[in-house]
C-alpha cells in the first residue's frame, strides 16, 4: 500500500470568518469597514437605490395570468398503442394498467392521443385525439368514441 494510492477522506470546510484576532480574519471578518456590504447581504434585486425593475413593470392582472405555468394533458402517441391487444378499448384505466401513464398525473392532467408513428391494430379509443391520430386510428380499422 502506497500513500498516494489511498482514497481521499478529507473535506474542505467553509471558511469561518470573524472568529477572533488569532484567525487573522478577526473584527470585520474580511468585509472591510462600514457600509451596506459590511453589514448584511444585499438582495439580488437591489439596483443601487434606483427603483427595482420588478417595481417598474406593470401588474399582470386578471384570469389566466399564469397560463405559461399550467400543464396540459399528457400526450400519448399512436405508435405506443401498438403494445395493446387487438380490438381492446383504450381509456385512462387501460393505459394505467399497461403502465403507459401513471395514475396520479393521468387523473390530474388528463390524456390526449397524438398522431406520431403508425398504428397496426384496430382499437376502440375513448380519449380525446388529434386530427392526425384520428385518421391513423380509422385507417387501422379502429374507431373513436366520445369519452
Amino acid at each position: 500500500m502506497k500513500l498516494e494510492s489511498l482514497t481521499k477522506i478529507t473535506k474542505r470546510h467553509k471558511k469561518r470568518l470573524g472568529q477572533g484576532y488569532g484567525s487573522g480574519r478577526g473584527k470585520t471578518g474580511g468585509r472591510g469597514t462600514k457600509g451596506q456590504k459590511a453589514r448584511k447581504s444585499i438582495p439580488l434585486s437591489f439596483e443601487g437605490g434606483a427603483l427595482a425593475l420588478i417595481k417598474r413593470l406593470p401588474f399582470r392582472r386578471g384570469r389566466g395570468k399564469n397560463k405559461s405555468f399550467r400543464k396540459g394533458p399528457i400526450c400519448v402517441n399512436v405508435k405506443v398503442l401498438n403494445l395493446l391487444k387487438k380490438g381492446s378499448t383504450v381509456d385512462i384505466k387501460s393505459l394505467i394498467k399497461e403502465r403507459i401513464v401513471d395514475l396520479e398525473s393521468a387523473n390530474k392532467y388528463g390524456i390526449k392521443i397524438l398522431g406520431d408513428g403508425e398504428l397496426s391494430i384496430p382499437l376502440i379509443i375513448k380519449l380525446p385525439t388529434s386530427k392526425g391520430a384520428l385518421k391513423k386510428i380509422l385507417k387501422a380499422g379502429g374507431r373513436v368514441e366520445p369519452s
